[in-house]
């Protein structure tokens, strides 16, 4: 449904783009929570797997704030990969108040397992955009976030 274009025309420029962004990130999304599914993992558990297999270990507060999510949620999801032996809790070295959460082997083995699957996924979602289109999308997605941060 095309709507009348009736609020000026950067304001309809902006709900356009709006939109747009919307959808292909809605639709995008589905698609790699469907492909984050097949790895019997939910979307924060692969989220954390993802960041300490790129990062290391790392203390719950970093992990929350990689993920933009609430500690609560966090402390859930270390515990669900816990159970499931691919994380662990350890005292820091440094400061045995301080706890940091890190894959454990079978963990990092998973990480490595499925990591570059799901990254030739997104490629695979991203093809229909050429290698400057990324690289241009993606500075111009970067600008927008930061412009309005």
């Amino acid at each position: 449904m095309k709507t009348t274009k009736k609020y000026g025309q950067k304001i309809d420029d902006a709900l356009s783009l709006w939109v747009k962004l919307t959808r292909a990130y809605l639709t995008m999304s589905k698609r790699v929570s469907e492909n984050v599914k097949s790895f019997n993992l939910t979307e924060p558990q692969f989220g954390a797997l993802e960041c300490m297999g790129h990062l290391g270990p790392m203390t719950i507060g970093h992990l929350c704030n990689k993920q933009l999510v609430s500690g609560g949620n966090m402390t859930l999801v270390i515990d669900n990969l816990e159970k499931e032996g691919l994380a662990e809790r350890i005292h820091s070295k440094e400061d045995r108040r301080t706890i940091v959460v890190q894959l454990t082997p079978k963990g990092r083995e998973l990480f490595d397992k499925i990591f570059v699957r799901h990254a030739e996924f997104v490629a695979e979602l991203t093809s229909v955009l050429s290698k400057d289109e990324i690289t241009q999308l993606s500075n111009l997605l970067k600008k927008l976030g930061t412009g309005i941060e």
